[in-house]
């Protein structure tokens, strides 16, 4: 067999891992290299039966469906499931899930359970994915995060065939091996399909040399292979039977053929790219045919995915209708929210023949889906075209609970004041009606607004209005929520332990009830609220269970993950901070959770003096601008000014800070007063400063070096604790501040005390001197780059090509850097930069 040509050793450690029991294998490589043929080779070497199941690469997958394959009762609990798997592994110690790239979020969640406590069994599950699929987010890849600690869990990678295994199977068909090679790259499956074709020619693409292959069936075998080809992942004979009806006669031809495998009572292609190839070759309209009989044949098996999936495809609006709707809340039942919002999704494409009634109830539906799965600018239009149906419907009572639910979509988008709009409008409208819990809630969406205002004291008043209304209306959802609001106001006014306190009641409420989203929000307020407050190992522990349980349960992490990326920066981790942010921007995050990573990287850019912070900060800023507010402009401008001062440039630092200062000053915020008032300070641009700001900040403001350092020890951070000791006269603290930012790698922060005129003369080790100017000619970053390669000979041309930028671009640098310095020549602002040490390491 072509698959199995180098795997023995492969093939070897999954025999290992079954005598040794108690384990969960993954099996991973690109679509087509081998890992089917892998596996099933491995389960043909053993004596006895498994368990298999298999994952469909339907749009939206059946919930636990590869474990209903394999025969385990299902319930929708993951525990529940893993000890139901657990039960039948007894009897049946091997358990083969293929392509579980492609499960559900509720298949996944049981993965987890099951690799925590597999070694308390004597069983073995071997679980096959595609490496090249699982990017990113993907949830398989949280998955084998989580997992990867764990000794009784581990991975294979099954590898390409090399050239000489490629050479030894193309030689006895006389066909080209290293060709075959260079265009497959030792892909098994394209390999093995493109000597399919008997090697007389070398096809241009996989789908030419798979449909080569079925071109050589009679007519009437190909026919049966459509009905296969139509049906993802597996066809089962009945349904096959049904279906394709005398045609199924011609399956023992097919199979002969390779093009398709039987598995017990199911058929399928043997991969997914050639089912793929040959369902794009169907004639449009046989197409629809075939999933329009599919979808009679499967109407009593209850799977409401494959239902949904069969008529769509058929054009069947009315049963796309009524199948996608219920299997979007059977997936949002069993956690599997991402399925929930696809389906929903399906559904509303479906829906011009339905009443104003039946489309307001989609919509409402999907809304909701969509913002717990962070498509904010869908669950915005979702619920935008809902009001107007409701609108038109006279139902006020619809009208406004859904504006009032428009409010965190637009805040999450960025748009502050479309969310303060809507929420007042909510508040008018069911006022107007007999209390309800519409009202409760709209009044907790008031207390999240000026929560986010940083309107504290009015944010604790509207969150009791709402516990109130809804303790008295036993509406459990409303109370969690409006905890959670007294909570984060209490925290943001600085009463850290009262806030805290009621953020856990809300956290309790939402996980005695089992309400997901109150859960995720307690504990995403619980770490971004001391995060804010610089409560960071508090913050960090909660940040990081926030994000397991969001991603366990199919919501958004990426606010928690950008909350976290900036609790990393303060602590000084600056390498994980930058690394945690880059992931959030490497997705489509909402904008809030972009301005806090684009900040945190901002942030290490600027305090390591790599290049960049500005492009960072810059773009933070632009997405601030259109919520107006001081969450996010005063960790901006924060941001901007402390970037500023690093390269030399107080006015810049002090314009910065004081663009949101009186904002802060307004909203009694603690630590954004206490670091735009710092920075005004720096620039000796400050005359006083209030008495309550954070408690580093007032130290260091009030000249007491060493007590602010040990104040922000205490906070956890070691960069600010460095930062505040540079502004001591006592020499041993500046050598331990040197010390300490030479350790961190804060080059910039270092370089500034180096120079600082209240160190000279200090009796320092070599390596730690310090120069007695500053950049005069207030260089900016580019120009110190563009300097630092003149002063090295480097040439115009050769400066352009290094920093990627345009030879006049160059030009115009290097005519700015000799007017600033000063000098006429090259030369001679090579000679002024190194006296002023601007030649020296940052």
């Amino acid at each position: 067999m072509t698959e199995l040509l180098e795997r023995a050793d492969l093939l070897a450690q999954l025999e290992a891992a079954r005598i040794e029991g108690g384990r969960l294998v993954f099996v991973g490589g690109e679509a087509g290299v081998g890992k089917t043929a892998l596996v099933r080779e491995f389960a043909a070497r053993l004596i006895g039966s498994v368990l298999r199941g298999s994952c469909d690469n339907l749009t939206t997958p059946t919930p636990l469906g590869p474990l209903l394959d394999a025969g385990v009762a299902v319930d929708g609990d993951p525990r529940h499931v893993a000890e139901a798997l657990f039960d039948a592994l007894q009897s049946t110690p091997v358990l083969l899930l293929e392509d579980v790239h492609w499960a559900d979020q509720a298949t996944l969640d049981t993965l987890r359970v099951v690799g925590r406590r597999i070694d308390a069994t004597g069983a073995l599950v071997v679980a096959t994915y595609r490496d090249d699929e699982i990017e990113g987010s993907h949830p398989l890849r949280v998955v084998l995060g989580e997992l990867a600690a764990s000794p009784e869990v581990s991975r294979l990678s099954v590898p390409r065939l090399s050239l000489a295994a490629v050479r030894g199977l193309a030689e006895p068909q006389g066909a080209d091996g290293e060709a075959i090679h260079q265009l497959t790259q030792g892909n098994a499956f394209y390999v093995t399909e493109i000597l399919a074709t008997e090697g007389a020619t070398l096809p241009e693409t996989i789908r030419d040399a798979v449909l080569a292959r079925a071109a050589k069936l009679e007519p009437d075998e190909r026919l049966l292979l459509d009905v296969v080809a139509v049906v993802p992942a597996r066809a089962e004979l009945w349904l096959l039977d049904a279906v394709a009806g005398e045609e199924l006669r011609n399956l023992d031809a097919c199979v002969a053929s390779g093009m398709l495998h039987e598995d017990g009572d199911t058929v399928a292609f043997r991969h997914e790219l050639a089912r793929l190839a040959v369902e794009s070759a169907v004639a449009p309209h046989r197409r629809r045919a075939l999933h329009t009989a599919i979808l009679r044949a499967l109407e009593s098996s209850g799977d409401l995915s494959r239902l949904a999936h069969h008529a769509e495809e058929a054009g069947d609006s009315v049963a796309v209708l009524e199948y996608a709707a219920g299997a979007a809340k059977h997936a949002a039942e069993a956690g599997a929210h991402r399925e929930a919002a696809a389906q929903y999704a399906r559904a509303l494409r479906h829906a011009s023949r339905l009443t104003a009634a039946e489309r307001v109830a989609l919509l409402a539906a999907y809304g909701q889906e969509a913002e717990v799965t962070g498509r904010y600018a869908e669950s915005i239009d979702a619920r935008l075209e809902a009001i107007e149906l409701y609108q038109t419907l006279g139902d006020r009572l619809g009208e406004g609970s859904t504006m009032s639910r428009l409010t965190v979509p637009y805040i999450r988008a960025g748009w502050n004041a479309e969310a303060e709009k809507a929420s007042r409008a909510a508040v008018d409208v069911l006022e107007a009606l007999p209390p309800g819990p519409e009202l409760a809630s709209a009044y907790a969406t008031r207390a999240y607004m000026r929560m986010i205002s940083r309107d504290n004291a009015d944010g604790v008043t509207w969150g009791e209005k709402a516990v109130a209304a809804a303790e008295a209306l036993g509406d459990r959802d409303t109370v969690a929520y409006g905890l959670n609001m007294i909570g984060t106001s209490y925290v943001m006014s600085g009463e850290i332990d009262r806030g805290v306190d009621f953020l856990l009641r809300s956290l309790e409420e939402a996980r005695k009830d089992g309400l997901e989203v109150r859960v995720a929000s307690a504990l995403s307020m619980l770490g971004s609220g001391l995060g804010e407050m610089y409560e960071l190992e508090q913050a960090e522990r909660y940040l990081r269970e926030c994000i397991a349980f969001v991603e366990a349960h199919e919501l958004t992490p990426w606010y928690a993950r950008s909350w976290l990326a900036l609790v990393e920066v303060y602590r000084a981790r600056w390498d994980d901070g930058a690394s945690q942010a880059r992931h959030v921007l490497a997705h489509p995050a909402d904008p809030i959770s972009r301005i806090s990573s684009l900040i945190a990287l901002g942030r290490v850019r600027a305090r390591r003096g790599d290049p960049g912070a500005s492009d960072a900060l810059d773009e933070a800023l632009e997405l601030a601008k259109p919520g107006g507010h001081l969450q996010r402009l005063g960790h901006v401008h924060a941001a901007r000014a402390e970037a500023a001062w690093l390269v030399g440039d107080a006015g810049r630092a002090v314009k910065e800070a004081r663009t949101t200062y009186p904002l802060a000053l307004e909203k009694r915020h603690l630590w954004f007063v206490g670091e735009l008032a710092y920075w005004q300070w720096k620039g000796g641009a400050l005359a006083d400063v209030p008495e309550w700001i954070a408690e580093p900040y007032r130290l260091q403001l009030a000249g007491c070096a060493r007590e602010a350092a040990a104040a922000w020890r205490e906070h956890g951070c070691p960069y600010e604790a460095a930062r505040a000791l540079t502004e001591a006269d006592d020499e041993s603290l500046l050598l331990r501040a040197l010390a300490e930012l030479d350790r961190l790698g804060a080059r910039p922060a270092a370089k500034l005390l180096r120079r600082a005129p209240h160190a000279r003369g200090a009796s320092v080790p070599r390596g730690l001197r310090l120069s007695t100017r500053a950049n005069p000619g207030e260089l900016t970053a580019r120009e110190l780059e563009v300097l630092r390669l003149v002063a090295a000979g480097r040439r115009n041309a050769d400066v352009a090509t290094e920093l990627v930028l345009s030879p006049r671009t160059v030009d115009h640098h290097v005519s700015a850097i000799l007017r600033k310095l000063q000098v006429r020549t090259r030369g001679e602002a090579a000679v002024a930069a190194a006296e002023l040490g601007l030649l020296e390491d940052r």
